[in-house]
């Protein structure tokens, strides 16, 4: 496995000076990022089919171990307050369970029996999408968990750092970044990590403008839970509708403060009319703002 593989270059790294010691770090964090380049079609692919779930009702379901475990909670844990994605709509499973995103939990990604459980525990179906991310691709706890949820019909998306990684050849849709040896031989939370987070990043927030949670770059969607968050949604709402700041204040007072719906009653409906029309656009801003028009 390229992860895995001993670099010559840096043999020595221990006796370099800490500058070209960041400097060989940094070399590998950008061309981790470069590595997901050819990803683009796969991440797309997989977010558009993912959609399609989502729209029936599905769950996100984040599985790992270790580093890789952690960097697929890390993208989910922001969905909701970024995109008010529903929190009873994200699962996250790791191998040696919650406790194992603060501490090691020793041979816990070798164990099938798990991540076979885990998935039939988590009662996984076919409007769910499970997205595997395992550095090496071969860990036995993920690998078992995505063949568990291919064969109950949930769609399967592997993210790995090796291009013959298990992982793939059982995920219904493969995304492979192959970042190579790391500077730290075996340390796959350096470029690896890197590259996973990057693919997860931009998988699930095409995955959030697709079910219609952005408009226009804006995140109309944002759960606003502090003072700056809340000036913010006011500035979406001017920005949408072109109306002044009291107008888009009072349309949030009457919105609880959802963006979408405030935008709608600063156009001149009523509560209860934004709510209808966004409920026929199916949460979609652009579709009510098109269906208004009309």
């Amino acid at each position: 496995m390229a992860t895995e593989h001993f670099s010559a270059r840096y043999q020595d790294l221990d006796a370099w000076p800490s500058l070209d010691i960041l400097s060989a770090f940094l070399e590998g964090q950008l061309a981790a990022v470069a590595a997901v380049r050819s990803a683009l079609p796969a991440i797309a692919e997989a977010a558009e089919a993912a959609a399609e779930r989502l729209r029936r009702g599905g769950r996100l379901v984040y599985v790992g171990a270790g580093t890789s475990g952690r960097i697929g909670v890390q993208d989910g844990a922001e969905l909701p307050p970024t995109f008010n994605w529903p929190e009873a709509r994200l699962v996250y499973l790791m191998a040696g369970g919650p406790g194992a995103l603060l501490s090691a939990v020793e041979n816990a990604e070798d164990s099938v029996e798990q991540g076979t459980e885990n998935i039939r525990n988590a009662d996984v179906g076919p409007n769910d999408v499970v997205i595997g991310v395992a550095a090496s691709g071969n860990t036995p706890y993920t690998v078992a968990a995505l063949k568990e949820a291919k064969a109950r019909g949930a769609q399967t998306i592997g993210v790995s750092n090796n291009s013959e990684a298990r992982i793939l050849a059982v995920a219904s849709h493969p995304i492979v970044a192959d970042t190579g040896e790391e500077v730290l031989a075996g340390s796959t939370r350096m470029k690896a990590g890197t590259a996973q987070k990057v693919i997860l990043n931009l998988f699930s927030t095409l995955l959030m403008i697709r079910m219609g949670r952005v408009y226009r770059g804006l995140m109309v969607d944002m759960r606003a839970t502090n003072a700056k968050l809340r000036r913010r949604s006011v500035a979406m709402v001017i920005q949408i509708t072109g109306c002044d700041e009291a107008t888009a204040a009072n349309a949030l007072s009457q919105s609880d403060g959802v963006v979408k719906i405030a935008a709608l009653v600063a156009l001149g409906l009523s509560r209860a009319e934004a709510d209808a029309l966004l409920a026929r656009s199916e949460g979609n801003l652009r579709v009510a703002l098109s269906n208004l028009s009309k």
